[in-house]
């Protein structure tokens, strides 16, 4: 076993194992963890002892919560927010890096699995949530996009029940999670360190056959009928009349998270949401997700929702423009325009990809 840059990687049988190390932080994701994973797949790719990966983090509250907001806070104030840029640019690399794995890639995504949680473990070729799992893409509460792939994964919910998880950020247990395409197999937590341990001589179909149940039951399937009919409508005003004038408490519930989301946050969410749609792979996401995420770097909503909630935590943001109708067409736009200053004019993979990012085989 070796540990790295919080990240514990070891071999057990045919197994390499991945388990995220820092639980005071609940896992969160820093640049030289990324370049750490990125580095160990790269490898095991090539290793014919290894036939599969697997996931984990450490602690007992969950898998990922995302990246270090408050480095990007500090990265902002203090260097203009070039290091976010740069550590985006290889994380979302490595969320190409997982969904291309030639192996069976396994995530345990048991507990919480928030923003770049999403982006290590929802793009694996077997993705397991327990009772204990809360996913989420919660980027709109702090003034950022989801992003490490997030609109892709949405985008191609059933309906429109990934334009709701994507604006209002809400948290979903297995079933929900099952149902949106975030995960493939619910096994109890009890059960997790057994499937670890067969996982290391068995196949991977085999061991999922022995502690696969059905998972308990979620609310997004009952939801459908408001969801689908409210989040249809063309703008974020009109979604949340929609929801308004719905009739259903949970809708009514929906439309008061949306008005304390940040406004620009929302709008450019539903526009990258709707583009994803149309689009054909999910590296052509993860370059438009690299423009809106820069974007934000000089956008006053990312530094105020980031300082309300993990740094003063009052919970107060004070989003500029304070209201949707505020947030012009213009405004979106320039989130999805390139940035020479952070590098979002270039590819992310491919030909012209940045000196020291050469297109992944």
């Amino acid at each position: 076993m070796t540990a790295d840059d919080h990240v514990l990687l070891r071999t057990e049988g045919h197994t390499a194992r991945i388990t995220l190390d820092r639980p005071r932080a609940l896992n969160a994701l820093t640049h030289p963890m990324v370049r750490r994973l990125d580095a160990a797949l790269a490898a095991w790719e090539r290793d014919p002892a290894v036939r599969t990966v697997v996931l984990d983090g450490a602690g007992e509250r969950g898998l990922c919560a995302g990246g270090d907001i408050r480095a990007i806070h500090d990265d902002v104030r203090a260097g203009g927010g070039a290091a976010s840029a740069a550590f985006w640019r290889d994380e979302y690399r490595l969320n190409a890096r997982i969904a291309r794995c030639p192996k069976p890639y396994v995530a345990l995504m048991d507990g919480i699995v928030m923003g770049g949680g999403v982006g290590v473990s929802a793009h694996g070729s077997v993705r397991i949530v327990t009772e204990r799992s809360r996913v989420a893409m919660p980027e709109t509460g702090i003034g950022f996009v989801p992003d490490v792939g997030g609109t892709f994964l949405l985008s191609r919910a059933p309906g429109e029940l990934g334009t709701h998880l994507g604006l209002t950020g809400t948290a979903v247990g297995a079933a929900d999670a099952l149902l949106c395409g975030l995960a493939d197999h619910f096994v109890p937590a009890a059960s997790l360190p057994a499937l670890a341990a067969e996982l290391t001589t068995d196949p991977v179909d085999e061991v999922l056959a022995r502690h696969a149940r059905p998972a308990p039951p979620g609310r997004l399937a009952e939801d459908r009928e408001w969801i689908d009919a409210c989040y249809a409508a063309p703008t974020v005003e009109e979604i949340v009349e929609r929801l308004r004038d719905h009739g259903a408490p949970a809708a009514e519930e929906a439309a008061a998270t949306l008005l304390g989301r940040s406004p620009t946050s929302l709008k450019v969410t539903l526009a990258a949401l709707r583009s994803a749609r149309g689009l054909d792979s999910l590296e052509a996401v993860l370059e438009q997700e690299f423009r809106t995420s820069c974007a934000t770097l000089t956008s006053p909503d990312l530094l105020e929702g980031i300082r309300a909630q993990v740094v003063d935590k009052d919970r107060a943001p004070r989003w500029k423009p304070a209201h949707l109708a505020e947030v012009t067409e213009e405004d979106v736009a320039r989130f999805f325009a390139p940035d020479p200053a952070f590098g979002s004019d270039r590819p992310l993979f491919g030909p012209g990809a940045p000196e020291g990012h050469p297109p992944m085989e």
